[in-house]
């Protein structure tokens, strides 16, 4: 089951000053001059939310609005399987933090917006329910999905604190109440719960009533708990995804290939956190991603916190997610971006999203000619979301005059003559 259903979006959401057409994803668009990460420069024509041709480049003719991509990278579009927009951007809250519906939907849209410019065009956003906020926190962000319709698809995970014993009752009932108003995904924290095999136990009967996905957190520590997970988990049609996982590093490399190879047989996907840790992970760190993969487990990867106390500079960027794969998990560029786009769509249950007629048009162009140095330097961005952009990030990098760049002819965005302050050579392009 998918994080969330086809939506209309709305006519009059964001769009990128190039994207001079109609703002819904009926009309046409067609994206001029683009470089795959193959090395082939092509055009791109969408229309209907979807990629309808793609040929070399001046080969498309179309009365459709244009969008001259030249010096851009175009990427599947990455997406967010691990977020917190119920406690984004409370860091520097003066106080405690509000809970009150209003404030976490600012601040749940606010950082859905800007996970949106970084190029995630489906967001997964886990919710803690129950204890003093009750249901307040998933209403709040479940309006912030309405309010962001046709600009990023927002589904919300229900995260209830305990579901056994007697504590447990009144977190089973807000999870079932959660199900019902809108929440797509089941979860938790089973390491919380005094008995955490009872807690997955729960959340998996559950999901199975309601034919959801199922989405834990777990530090991963424990390889028979992790197994156990894997032996129930394996009949779950919907799917279920675990993470960060980082407790699976500190184990022997024996045990943990044993419990990844356990994953690998139930299907069950694992988001790591390069990023940094959130709220649900008492430890931090990052899962052993290469041994996962070699194992066959899928692996995507999440932000986790965004500027909440768990991690007060979290950027919420999967473009930085991969660079620490890529980085410090000695991952392939490629594999490292997949992680962030096409296994995090899997793992939230979403189209396959390649640069090829046929597909969904979610989509991200990235200022580079190499997705190396687009993972390093990815300033400028297009990101388009069924069919239309919807978000545009352009960067402009001065120098003062210089003999040695001059003589060296390096690349440089100096201002050409005559153009105003902030404008000059190597400048984004306009449609």
């Amino acid at each position: 089951m998918p994080d969330s259903q086809p939506q209309q979006p709305h006519s009059s959401g964001a769009s990128g000053p190039s994207d001079s057409g109609p703002a819904d994803d009926s009309g046409a668009l067609l994206l001029c001059g683009a470089r795959l990460t193959d090395g082939r420069t092509v055009d791109v024509r969408l229309g209907g939310g979807h990629i309808e041709a793609v040929g070399t480049a001046g080969s498309l003719s179309t009365h459709a609005a244009r969008v001259d991509l030249s010096g851009y990278l175009l990427l599947p579009a990455a997406a967010e399987p691990h977020g917190h927009g119920d406690t984004a951007l409370s860091a520097d809250s003066p106080g405690p933090v509000s809970y009150d519906v209003p404030d976490v939907q600012r601040r749940a849209t606010e950082a859905a917006l800007l996970q949106l410019g970084h190029g995630a065009t489906a967001l997964r956003s886990h919710v803690r329910i129950g204890d003093v906020h009750g249901l307040g926190p998933m209403e709040a962000v479940l309006q912030a999905r309405r309010s962001l319709r046709g600009l990023v698809d927002l589904t919300a995970v229900a995260v209830p604190r305990l579901l056994t014993g007697v504590a447990g009752a009144d977190g089973l009932a807000i999870l079932r109440d959660a199900v019902k108003m809108g929440a797509s995904v089941v979860g938790g924290c089973p390491d919380l719960d005094p008995d955490p095999t009872g807690y997955a136990e729960a959340v998996l009967e559950i999901a199975a009533e309601h034919g959801c996905p199922v989405d834990l957190h777990t530090d991963g520590d424990d390889p028979a708990r992790l197994g156990r997970l894997a032996a129930m988990a394996g009949g779950m049609r919907a799917g279920v995804t675990i993470g960060p996982c980082a407790g699976l590093g500190r184990l022997p490399s024996d045990v943990a290939a044993r419990t990844a190879e356990q994953l690998a047989a139930a299907a069950v996907t694992v988001v790591c956190l390069p990023q940094g840790g959130c709220g649900g992970a008492e430890r931090h760190g990052v899962a052993p991603v290469r041994l996962l993969r070699a194992a066959g487990v899928r692996v995507a990867a999440g932000s986790g916190a965004m500027r909440d106390v768990s991690n007060p500079v979290g950027r919420g960027d999967p473009l930085e997610a991969a660079y620490l794969l890529a980085s410090r998990c000695r991952l392939r560029p490629e594999e490292a971006y997949g992680a962030v786009s096409g296994a995090a769509r899997a793992a939230m249950g979403l189209p396959e999203v390649r640069v090829e007629a046929g597909f969904p048009a979610e989509l991200l162009a990235v200022r580079g000619d190499r997705l190396a140095g687009a993972l390093s330097l990815a300033y400028s961005r297009i990101v388009v979301h069924r069919g239309r952009v919807v978000a545009r990030t352009s960067a402009v990098r001065e120098y003062c005059d210089s003999a040695a760049a001059v003589a060296l002819d390096l690349p440089r965005q100096g201002r050409s003559a005559g153009a105003p302050p902030g404008r000059g050579k190597g400048e984004e392009p306009s449609a």
